[in-house]
């Protein structure tokens, strides 16, 4: 089995249709079914059921499941340390979402850089759905998210929970009118918000990147929800106040990673963020519930 099979299997699986599969693989439907004619050939048995509605895995296909993800994941490793830096001993491949990075993980990685030198650095960023297809991939081995949805195959560990305040700035002359600005932090905030307070979905602004609808707000003026600690040094210096609310928002924030991984990296990697969240709290910038295990 090549490694595009393996992958066009799980693609298949997890989107429970050859015709999605094939739209997020780039190929053709047709391609997708011959792909997975050829592995059911191989294999002496049937993977899917498919269906009108869609393909869904046989019991034959879910115990293969498993199997498909860990060959997917050693080639993606073995292909990765064969090109390892000289005087290191492990790749790290981080991902992450825009806004994280931001927020976080740029203090991550001078940390890493200091304090576990032999363990070597690929980070990107990216949205959620694709850091997640790619750790189940074998291409990257943490994800730091707001809202992963499960995967086979994928441990999920909670970093911290934030509270999220509702802030005003008064808006400046000419800046466009005191309005909402809707971050998109995570889909269960967006629910969030249909549920509570669906007149705000109507905002003329959204913003993807919570820094950059913070930014825009401290220079326009208008509402947002924000994390506390994002926003505490711009309250303490008297820009902007606090609305209470009366069921606040809370935005956790996840680690995901593979759950056959090795475990003295990914460690250096937690305490690395142990020791971020750590001084967090010495500044100041507390969390709801910071819980790096």
């Amino acid at each position: 089995m090549d490694m595009e099979t393996a992958r066009t299997f799980l693609e298949a699986a997890t989107a429970g249709s050859f015709v999605a599969a094939a739209e997020r693989l780039h190929v053709t439907q047709s391609t997708v079914s011959t792909r997975i004619r050829q592995l059911e050939d191989q294999l002496g048995c049937q993977l899917f059921v498919r269906n009108k509605n869609g393909a869904m895995l046989t019991a034959a296909g879910v115990r293969f499941q498993r199997h498909a993800i860990a060959m997917l994941r050693l080639w993606e490793q073995a292909r990765q340390e064969a090109a390892l830096p000289i005087g290191h001993r492990a790749l790290l491949r981080i991902g992450s979402e825009a806004g994280l990075w931001n927020r976080m993980l740029n203090r991550w990685i001078p940390w890493m850089r200091r304090n576990a030198e032999d363990i070597a650095l690929r980070c990107e960023v990216g949205l959620a759905d694709d850091l997640l297809q790619r750790l189940r991939d074998g291409t990257l081995d943490l994800a730091v998210l707001y809202s992963p949805r499960a995967v086979p195959g994928l441990a999920v560990r909670l970093l911290l929970e934030e509270d999220l305040v509702l802030v005003r700035v008064r808006p400046a002359p000419n800046a466009g009118g005191d309005h909402y600005v809707l971050i998109d932090w995570s889909d269960e905030f967006q629910r969030s918000i249909r549920l509570r307070n669906p007149e705000l979905l109507s905002t003329p602004l959204s913003i993807g990147v919570g820094t950059l609808g913070l930014d825009y707000v401290r220079q326009c003026g208008g509402t947002g929800h924000f994390p506390r600690s994002l926003v505490q040094p711009m309250l303490d210096q008297g820009v902007g106040e606090v609305v209470p609310e009366a069921h606040p928002f809370s935005l956790p924030i996840y680690a995901v990673h593979p759950a056959e991984s090795d475990a003295s990296v990914l460690e250096a990697a937690f305490e690395g963020l142990r020791a971020i969240l750590g001084s967090d709290e010495a500044t100041g910038n507390s969390h709801q519930g910071a819980v790096v295990q």
